[in-house]
């Protein structure tokens, strides 16, 4: 039987969401505690993959299990006091036995933070620059992303991709009212890196360094040279999964 786990972690302590040899993963620390509750070894698959450093205020991973879990609510309360304090699950939910975590995910969208001046409180989850940015045209910019496009200008060099397509739905900087900039992005898929990519070139734009129309010839460039360099990971969440409801077994957790 097969379960969606949905979940946040704060990505500080850890080499991103999968395992990796000699290093601290999200994925492991949760497939420890699963096996830990469930008594046996637990694979999990994840919606994606995050870096080093970045965090996810909304991740959905899938497990299967042997027999029903009769208390979705109960299960994740004991998963919670195996977990550290930087990994919380939120909610259980019974899905269809062919039912990916991954390939099934019809959007998933990023925030990035920007605080414009030093706070203590927010130094591992927003990324801290006084430099005075154009939001205008920042936004300006930004405007140019939705749509399909080839996005290999903000791709990870060597990245084994079939495509560097993406089809951008939404994408946008808003100032909060605590003063915080955020930029949302949601796609139906994102390529390594790309995120942060887009978010340095779009504060070199707010810099004044680069204008709109620079910004839509490095798209067009299809060349990691021609952006500027990535953001710093700490403003980074993965904040938004979204799937179809037919993948559902029923509407309520169990």
């Amino acid at each position: 039987m097969r379960y969606f786990l949905q979940l946040s972690y704060l990505g500080k302590a850890y080499n991103g969401w999968q395992i990796q040899p000699n290093a601290p993963s999200v994925q492991q620390t949760l497939q420890q505690s699963l096996g830990t509750l469930l008594r046996r070894p637990v694979e999990t698959v994840g919606a994606g993959r995050t870096d080093t450093g970045v965090h996810a205020s909304f991740y959905v991973v899938h497990f299967d299990t042997e027999a029903p879990i009769a208390d979705p609510e109960d299960f994740c309360y004991h998963l919670n006091a195996l977990l550290p304090y930087d990994i919380a699950v939120q909610r259980l939910r019974r899905v269809r036995n062919d039912a990916h975590a991954r390939f099934d995910a019809l959007e998933r969208e990023y925030k990035y933070y920007i605080s414009p001046r030093k706070n203590p409180f927010n130094r591992d989850t927003a990324y801290q620059l006084a430099w005075p940015l154009d939001l205008c045209r920042m936004n300006e910019a930004a405007a140019l992303l939705p749509g399909e496009q080839d996005f290999t200008s903000f791709c990870k060099l060597h990245s084994d991709n079939k495509t560097n397509l993406c089809r951008i739905a939404r994408a946008g900087w808003q100032r909060q009212d605590d003063g915080l900039l955020v930029f949302t992005i949601a796609a139906d898929r994102f390529l390594r890196n790309m995120v942060r990519a887009v978010v340095g070139t779009l504060l070199d734009v707010g810099r004044g360094k680069l204008t709109a129309e620079d910004f839509r010839s490095v798209i067009a460039g299809r060349d990691r040279s021609l952006a500027s360099s990535s953001a710093p990971p700490q403003g980074l969440f993965l904040s938004r999964v979204t799937y179809p409801e037919t993948i559902y077994i029923s509407d309520d957790t169990n």
